[in-house]
């Protein structure tokens, strides 16, 4: 059984921060590239932020890029989001997903094979 879980999520005043966690379980978690993804209200699902399997490649969109960081830590089986600088247009719930992939951070959303459940982001004076 694949799972993963994140958790960090909350209550944050705009300019404020957040650090979002993933973990993983059941699986080599070493082969696998992971994206952060989120999703507001009446809105697509689109990725925030991109990490290869070795952790030497991120990627992020012009609308977080700067102010949002990726990393992860395969001895610990996680992956990090560090939030800063939150706009109320962050809002949102965010999700971790992976797929096995040796090389490259970033996949077309529909390729990635794990998800996790999410944990909301409010962002609000």
């Amino acid at each position: 059984q694949l799972q993963l879980v994140e958790s960090g999520g909350g209550l944050v005043q705009p300019g404020g921060s957040l650090r979002l966690t993933c973990v993983a379980s059941g699986f080599n978690f070493d082969y696998y590239a992971v994206g952060w993804f989120r999703q507001a209200p009446g809105k697509v699902r689109e990725g925030v932020a991109y990490i290869s399997s070795s952790g030497d490649s991120t990627n992020y969109p012009d609308s977080v890029e700067g102010r949002f960081t990726i990393s992860r830590d395969d001895a610990k089986r996680q992956v990090y989001l560090q939030m800063n600088n939150l706009k109320p247009d962050d809002a949102a719930v965010y999700y971790c997903a992976a797929v096995a992939r040796s090389k490259g951070a970033q996949f077309p959303i529909y390729e990635y094979d794990w998800w996790g459940k999410g944990t909301q982001v409010t962002v609000s004076s």
